[in-house]
């Protein structure tokens, strides 16, 4: 009797699923869990037990860089190299952010924790005028100071947003011999300390308006205008300088292809495309003056009560206000500079919010209501 013996048969091979290597899955999240958990035992026994740890600074760099090693180590063993330099960079960039953000929040929850109880809507309905220093924190009046502050801050806007836009277009768009002077020229001024520019409009305006008689040339809302157009002015043009050269140049040389002139070009192609740039550094330039106060000290100077006219009298602003009150010794006056703190946070995100609205990219939106109707008609 023979038997026939069947050879064994080979197991199928796995089949192998595409990934990203940025994907993480839940053995991901897992084996990260993993690393994190034994290098901080690791650290603790070296640290602590075999060595004395001079403190905890210390423990959490070695915490980490023993959690980069293993998550390095235990990631290229499942998914090659390629995944995990891409897990390694990865988890440095989210670090850097989360260290630049703590601080932010730090700050944000100390002003929010101070200004907070003390914040009433009659901060937004009547000035410092009939409050005495010692009267409760809840009667401070902010009215004159948020006033002052969207006066000066839509006045500063109106000068440089056009400025900002057409010298940036000036040295992207043109071939003039003048480009690289201007250029040179705002990068000089982007490093200028804003008092100086308080202290300019002061000397070059201010002195000399008060000298000859001339109101409008006086301390005012306008030349606080002046001194935080200089400040911003040199934020925005270098944020859109970079946007519009990020505009792809076949549009450019599509639009004058067809016959249209440069200028039709940047106004009808590229500002169209570059319109969340702009936003953008205009945020940024509200970012960069609307916390401002070297230069209004020299220039707008303050006042207790309102003053709606920006062209005549000192008027007050809310880094103004912060300042006037968080300065003195007082702690019921100091409570007011905080409030005040909180309302300017509260206003910049407000313009932040309103900003964004506005410059929001709405192609994507257009392009999906018109394959909407498109089908619809079919």
């Amino acid at each position: 009797m023979t038997t026939t013996l069947t050879p064994p048969v080979a197991p199928a091979p796995r089949k192998l699923v595409k990934r990203r290597p940025s994907e993480t899955t839940r053995q991901d999240r897992l084996a990260a869990l993993g690393c994190a958990v034994s290098a901080t035992l690791l650290t603790w026994f070296v640290m602590h037990l075999l060595l004395d740890s001079p403190g905890w600074l210390a423990d959490l760099i070695v915490a980490y860089l023993l959690y980069l090693t293993m998550l390095y180590l235990v990631t290229r063993d499942r998914l090659g190299r390629l995944a995990a330099s891409d897990r390694l960079v990865s988890t440095i960039v989210v670090t850097g952010a989360l260290v630049l953000l703590a601080p932010l929040l730090s700050l944000l929850i100390y002003i929010v924790a101070e200004g907070a109880p003390y914040l009433r809507w009659g901060f937004f309905t009547h000035d410092m005028s009939a409050v005495a220093p010692t009267d409760p924190v809840t009667a401070t009046g902010g009215l004159h100071a948020v006033v002052g502050t969207l006066e000066q801050t839509a006045l500063t806007l109106v000068l440089v947003v056009p400025l900002g836009v057409l010298t940036a277009v000036f040295l992207n768009e043109t071939r003039s011999r003048f480009r690289r002077p201007v250029r040179i020229m705002v990068d000089a001024m982007s490093g200028l300390p804003s008092i100086v520019a308080g202290l300019f409009v002061y000397a070059a305006l201010i002195i000399p308006g008060i000298q000859a008689g001339v109101g409008l040339f006086s301390y005012n809302g306008m030349m606080a205008t002046f001194a935080l157009t200089m400040v911003m002015l040199p934020t925005v043009t270098r944020t859109v300088d970079v946007v519009l050269r990020l505009v792809p140049d076949g549009l450019r040389e599509a639009s004058l292809a067809l016959g249209a002139s440069r200028a039709r070009t940047v106004w009808s192609v590229v500002l169209p495309t570059a319109r969340t740039g702009v936003t953008t550094a205009v945020i940024l330039g509200i970012a960069r003056v609307a916390g401002e106060t070297a230069p209004l000290l020299f220039t707008s100077f303050g006042a207790l009560g309102m003053n709606a006219n920006p062209f005549s009298d000192p008027q007050e602003s809310i880094p103004l206000f912060i300042y006037r009150f968080i300065k003195q010794p007082l702690e019921n006056v100091q409570q007011r500079g905080y409030v005040g703190a909180l309302v300017l946070i509260m206003l910049i995100f407000g313009l932040f919010a309103i900003a964004r609205v506005v410059g929001r990219d709405r192609s994507k939106r257009k392009a999906k209501k018109t394959t909407v109707k498109t089908q619809e008609n079919r």
